[in-house]
């Protein structure tokens, strides 16, 4: 047994001695800074050098296989939680996924420097799923891949909230507690503000609710905090992504706090997720969601056309 997360990523030609097929078979949350794809990428350019043939059990995309969204990784902003030119929000498969990367020539490494490598790639398909399913559409168990991912709701409000949490001491977003990725909270909030600020913007899709609780663990262990939930109400009109930016938004306009501002000590790892600069110097400056949603989406109709050449379902 041989561990890909930690200083080893990508297999060594050692690790793979006697290897007659590499099988993958894991559940993806469906969100490009979510490492699993990019371990896959790194074990498929090893399988490529060595001639190891690679399949993909294919597995459901919890958000759907409609949603695509965020921009394309800029060069210089490829890494292990943004290693391939695609958007936030896919939308595939990993089976389509792992294909699209095969085919395209987007398995450049982790740094996104090194030459393409192909793969000889098979996927098998699952049964059943349509694009238009959730998870909670399948009737499948849903097998937490990770101890932050316990529902499959959850894996909906990784990319809602996960750019937010990238930013220490800013605000917790239910880390720690039982609702990861699902609120937005600290002590020095006042939850009727905050909610009657974020109802203000009439967000498509949200809506919010006032929470207080006390996480068990981490930075704010056993102290009482105060903010809010979202729900989406319509996930179709939703722009999952920008969820957190509404709220950061709303923090700005209420408390004047800036988590992305010049010299912040997560700077650097906030624009890895996002693939790119312009969201921290742009939204940085003004904290207005308005100044980024085109750019957010611009580069969303043409992947959505390209990636439609690799639909299995």
């Amino acid at each position: 047994m041989h561990s890909l997360f930690g200083s080893t990523r990508q297999p060594t030609k050692e690790m793979l001695q006697g290897v007659d097929i590499m099988v993958y078979d894991i559940q993806d949350v469906g969100s490009r800074s979510y490492t699993f794809i990019s371990t896959l990428g790194l074990v498929m350019r090893t399988c490529a050098e060595m001639g190891i043939p690679v399949m993909v059990l294919d597995r459901p995309n919890p958000l759907g296989g409609q949603k695509v969204e965020g921009p394309l990784v800029r060069d210089g902003y490829h890494s292990f939680v943004s290693q391939y030119k695609i958007p936030y929000v896919y939308g595939l498969t990993v089976g389509e996924l792992a294909t699209l990367i095969n085919e395209e020539g987007l398995n450049r490494g982790q740094n996104g420097k090194a030459a393409p490598l192909k793969c000889k790639l098979t996927v098998v398909p699952m049964e059943g799923w349509q694009r238009w399913m959730l998870f909670d559409d399948t009737g499948l168990p849903w097998i937490l891949p990770s101890p932050n991912i316990p529902y499959a709701q959850t894996a909906i409000c990784y990319p809602s909230a996960g750019l937010c949490g990238e930013m220490y001491n800013y605000l917790n977003i239910g880390i720690g507690y039982t609702l990861p990725f699902a609120t937005f909270a600290e002590e020095w909030v006042d939850a009727d503000k905050l909610k009657a600020k974020l109802d203000s913007y009439h967000v498509p899709g949200v809506a919010w609710r006032t929470i207080h609780y006390q996480p068990i663990s981490g930075r704010l262990s056993g102290k009482l905090i105060h903010g809010v939930q979202y729900y989406y109400t319509d996930y179709d009109a939703a722009t999952l992504t920008l969820t957190q930016f509404y709220v950061m938004q709303a923090v700005w306009e209420l408390y004047q706090k800036n988590p992305i501002a010049a010299g912040s000590e997560r700077l650097s790892m906030f624009n890895k997720v996002c693939g790119t600069d312009f969201v921290s110097k742009t939204f940085g400056q003004t904290m207005k969601v308005s100044d980024i949603a085109d750019f957010w989406s611009a580069d969303v109709p043409a992947f959505k056309a390209l990636s439609k050449k690799y639909y299995i379902y």
